[in-house]
């Protein structure tokens, strides 16, 4: 069975079972995962263990003493592999994306409930503002959103500000749009383009060696600094078009937001120690990433730098803060812990189930047959392609980390079929910027926006989800720019 076939039936059952059946996400992504292992052949799980250097090595002897060690222990892997069922293919490849990204995601659910309940969200929020004056309120706001959306997952970083937003629309009686639309941009773009999320963070893991998550870091800050200052342009034009008036929800009564809106910021953490757990993974996963590409790393700088490493130490810090803020013993924070490690682990499963999907894609072939259709020496195609490819499962299904887990097991592969003129960052960038539009009512998110803000669906899709679809098409512009300008092949 042609590759195409079988992803067309993979990616019709993650869409079918999300939309139609209403299937939760990890279980569509397992069953996807099922089927297309099931249709691989033999043939096509053996040959996908290996490079196309490595396949004219093989075509050359049979004789496993002339093949070098490393190739010949691979050829006896790859040969078990693709005599071994279906299903326990599938099993070892969620196990191995699980094995990847369970710490990181656990450590960052920690790290997110902790900046909420110590106040230190909060104060990185009041301090930005308090520097930029009241009339930079709404770059504090896409600044603060982008940051903690580092860490923390889009729906709470929203769930966070949003009732800040309400509180400055309270107290100022305008700018309710604007405030809105900078806090959807910079926590939406940080959630798809910078790691720990589990997006970026999953990508990552299908390109193995070729991307590293420092390196996914450091282009997902210059591509999200563009992409959400278009996205605050976008905000101030549509705040001066439409008026969204402030309207009663049930999350907030007026009395809560009034007291929001006065609160005593000296009763927040200091913003350095509110910052810490933030920017500590961050910078010491990019010092490795630095530092290894212009010279030998410290043996101290290899074990903090680590990306497990690095997110475990983020959130002890993260833990100390919270039990500074409230006067507590680490005994007394079991709840918080247990609150982060039961919203992550849904994030872990659905994850590994994702990997677990675009692991035995690999294995159908699906990489060779996309890189036939590719020109010679035209392989800058692939990005606007790994865009359009996100960008469709987005729509169809509404979640963009399910988007970029099923766009990357379809791209990622091709980078050792093709000879690219960029580095393989570049699409995995891509693919982020593609699972931005177009957010509609299948995605939970809209609703969320729209019930926490007040918006009638109308006003969000004509605000939010058109101010995506141009944060997204910026991204695509700036990635293209930068693999033809700085290709760093």
């Amino acid at each position: 069975m042609s590759p195409f076939i079988i992803l067309f039936i993979g990616m019709a059952v993650v869409v079918g079972g999300i939309v139609g059946l209403r299937l939760h996400a990890f279980i569509a992504l397992i069953l996807a995962a099922l089927v297309v292992s099931w249709l691989a052949t033999p043939e096509t799980i053996y040959q996908s263990q290996f490079t196309p250097a490595e396949r004219v090595e093989l075509a050359k002897s049979d004789d496993l003493n002339v093949l070098g060690p490393k190739l010949a222990q691979k050829h006896l892997e790859a040969q078990s592999k693709s005599k071994s069922s279906f299903i326990s293919r599938v099993v070892t490849a969620f196990g191995g994306g699980c094995g990847k990204v369970a710490i990181i995601i656990a450590m960052a659910a920690i790290i997110g409930k902790c900046l909420l309940d110590s106040g230190a969200a909060e104060r990185v929020v009041l301090s930005l503002r308090s520097l930029l004056g009241k009339k930079g309120t709404p770059i504090a706001f896409s600044a603060s959103a982008f940051t903690l959306g580092i860490p923390v997952f889009f729906d709470t970083v929203f769930y966070l500000l949003m009732p800040l937003g309400k509180a400055m629309r309270m107290k100022e009686g305008k700018n309710y749009l604007l405030y809105i639309l900078t806090i959807v941009s910079g926590a939406t773009m940080a959630h798809s383009l910078v790691p720990p999320t589990p997006g970026p963070l999953t990508v990552v893991g299908f390109f193995g060696g070729d991307v590293t998550i420092g390196e996914m870091i450091l282009g997902g800050l210059c591509v999200g600094l563009v992409t959400v200052t278009v996205g605050y342009f976008y905000a101030v034009w549509a705040n001066k078009r439409w008026e969204i008036p402030l309207r009663p929800s049930a999350e907030l009564s007026e009395e809560e937001l009034e007291a929001m809106a006065n609160r005593d910021p000296k009763t927040l953490p200091p913003l350095l120690l509110s910052l810490l757990p933030i920017l500590l993974p961050v910078i010491l996963i990019a010092g490795h990433t630095a530092v290894d590409a212009f010279g030998t790393i410290p043996v101290w700088l290899a074990v903090v730098g680590d990306k497990n490493m690095a997110l475990m130490i983020s959130a002890f810090v993260a833990l100390i803060l919270l039990a500074i803020a409230k006067r507590e013993s680490f005994r007394n924070l079991s709840s918080a812990v247990q609150s982060a490690l039961s919203s992550g682990g849904v994030i872990i499963l659905i994850t590994a189930a994702g990997s677990a999907f675009g692991g035995v894609l690999r294995e159908t072939g699906i990489a060779d047959s996309v890189a036939a259709l590719v020109p010679d020496k035209q392989s800058l195609v692939l990005i606007p392609i790994a865009f359009l490819i996100t960008t469709a499962v987005r729509t169809a299904q509404g979640s963009a980390t399910v988007a970029m887990i099923t766009a990357g097991g379809i791209i990622a592969p091709i980078v050792g079929a093709v000879d690219l003129s960029f580095h393989p960052l570049y699409l995995a960038l891509a693919i982020g910027c593609g699972s931005k539009p177009i957010m509609w009512a299948n995605d939970s998110g809209f609703w969320i926006i729209g019930r926490m803000s007040g918006m009638t669906p109308v006003e969000t899709f004509k605000t939010v989800s058109v101010m995506m679809i141009l944060m997204a098409l910026s991204g695509l512009a700036v990635v293209m720019i930068g693999a033809l300008v700085l290709p760093m092949r």
